[in-house]
């Protein structure tokens, strides 16, 4: 189903072009004053009265503070610690959290992204919210922020002459409230007051049951000024997708990431909850986040996996699929970032098992679709909803630039069923983790410091839910065993 409205008029601020400064530093200044005033100026006219300042975390989830608007600016010298990105999704601390961070726990400095401003449409008063970026003291870009990692990867494709284009699929369920995590989920009533009990894959009927949700949801993503295209109910009961217009990666990243926030609020409005749990009910298909992913050329704008013979692909598309073929599996912890992105990665599932592709091929981990040359594409099909947007993109296009760089080649396209090849990808968290410890060439390209701390972090929920004795063992292994 398409489901689309109206878009609004681009209300960003506005950046002025100005006469050459005397020197770079003079430029830099000079952007910044005029980013500054732009803020400003946007604030002053929708009469905000405060601004969230969002910084993404280690999770996706956002991280920040809410200041009055009469006081924030450009300059502001807004500030958090930088153990926001050493912390685990309960809130613990790893044991090794005192190498991971300065040793003095020492505060980052946030900037805002002008290109983010946001209002906030479901706050009371007119409040506005502002992606920030993370920096040292001394004004370099911290390592362990998630949009740096990201913005590092497209670094190295700037230097090659290089502009990727994403577009990001985002599957989430509607589910009862659940104040009680003994219990499972549910699907939720829709407006015949039934819930669904049948899978619904593509159905209008489906879809609109939750109208009133997702009214509110495309309301709020106007107001934002999201790039939502279209909306699909999808096989699992009360799930469904939305689709984003293809862009750069961060700002489909930057996308995903408000999207997550306006959706579930949407749905708390309403009194259920919206879950980007990768497989939040047992019975149901998992969810994912398919990204679609090409490359222009940065002087021309053309498509540089289109070959020059008709029907043919070029070199660099070869090498990008086979670099995603060699380094996907080293990458899982980025597509899968939680114990329970493993449960929808599962033989039998429609998530990939292996990193086979093939033609308009759902089977396989990277699809490449049937269509003009010019939209010559692969999708990657790994990453769950769960992921953090930013470092999905950041890892799968790290996985493309090493097979550029090492001129990797894939194997040959797949026609029949990938499932019937097996495993070839890491079954637990744990076991993901230990392939991207010794992934070195992926360590170097994100960053080792940032890998080595996000593996630390991801190790200690690991052992925080390895704790745990689930209902299961209680009830087959209590008396029996």
């Amino acid at each position: 189903m398409t489901k689309k409205k109206s878009k609004p008029k681009n209300h960003k601020p506005k950046r002025a072009n100005p006469s050459p400064p005397a020197s770079a530093a003079a430029e830099k200044q000079l952007a910044a004053d005029q980013q500054e005033s732009s803020l400003k100026r946007w604030l002053k006219e929708r009469r905000i009265t405060e601004v969230e300042c969002l910084v993404p975390d280690i999770t996706g989830n956002g991280r920040g503070k809410i200041i009055p608007a009469t006081k924030f600016s450009h300059d502001y010298g807004t500030r958090l610690p930088e153990g926001i990105f050493a912390t685990t999704v309960t809130g613990d601390y790893p044991d090794e959290y005192d190498e991971l961070v300065s040793p003095s726990d020492s505060d980052m400095y946030l900037r805002p992204d002008p290109d983010t401003v946001r209002m906030v449409p479901w706050a009371s008063d007119p409040t506005a919210q502002v992606i920030h970026d993370c920096f040292t003291r001394d004004g370099r870009p911290h390592h362990l922020a998630p949009r740096n990692v990201l913005r590092r990867v497209l670094a190295s494709y700037e230097a090659l002459g290089l502009k990727p284009i994403v577009a990001p699929e985002l599957e989430f369920f509607l589910v009862q409230k659940n104040t009680d995590p003994d219990f499972p989920l549910l699907p939720p009533a829709g407006r015949s007051g039934r819930p669904e009990t049948a899978r619904q894959s593509y159905s209008i009927d489906a879809v609109n049951e939750f109208d009133p949700i997702l009214d509110l949801m495309y309301d709020y993503a106007e107001a934002m000024e999201l790039d939502v295209d279209t909306l699909i109910h999808e096989s699992g009961a009360a799930q469904l997708e939305v689709n984003f217009e293809h862009a750069d990666p961060m700002s489909r990243a930057d996308q995903v990431f408000l999207f997550k926030r306006s959706m579930r609020e949407a749905a708390l409005r309403h009194g259920i909850y919206a879950t980007f749990m990768a497989k939040p009910m047992e019975n149901e298909p998992g969810s994912s986040m398919h990204i679609h992913q090409s490359m222009v050329d940065a002087e021309t704008g053309k498509n540089r996996f289109v070959g020059s013979r008709a029907g043919k692909h070029s070199e660099l598309f070869m090498h990008y699929l086979g670099g995603l073929q060699k380094y996907v599996p080293m990458a899982m912890p980025f597509f899968a970032p939680n114990v329970n992105s493993y449960r929808r990665l599962a033989l039998g599932e429609v998530a990939p098992i292996n990193v086979q592709w093939g033609y308009d091929n759902r089977t396989c981990g990277l699809r490449v679709p049937f269509d003009t040359p010019e939209n010559t594409r692969v999708e990657s099909r790994f990453a769950g909803s769960d992921a953090n947007p930013y470092l999905a993109m950041a890892a799968t296009l790290a996985c493309g630039y090493l097979g550029i760089q090492e001129k990797l080649l894939p194997t040959e396209p797949l026609t029949g069923s990938a499932q019937d090849k097996g495993f070839g990808l890491p079954r637990t968290l744990e076991e993901s983790l230990s392939a991207l410890r010794v992934c070195k060439p992926l360590q170097g390209l994100l960053g080792e410091r940032f890998v080595n701390a996000y593996c630390v972090v991801k190790q200690k929920e690991y052992q925080t839910f390895f704790r745990v004795i689930s209902s299961w063992e209680r009830e087959f292994l209590l008396l029996n065993v």
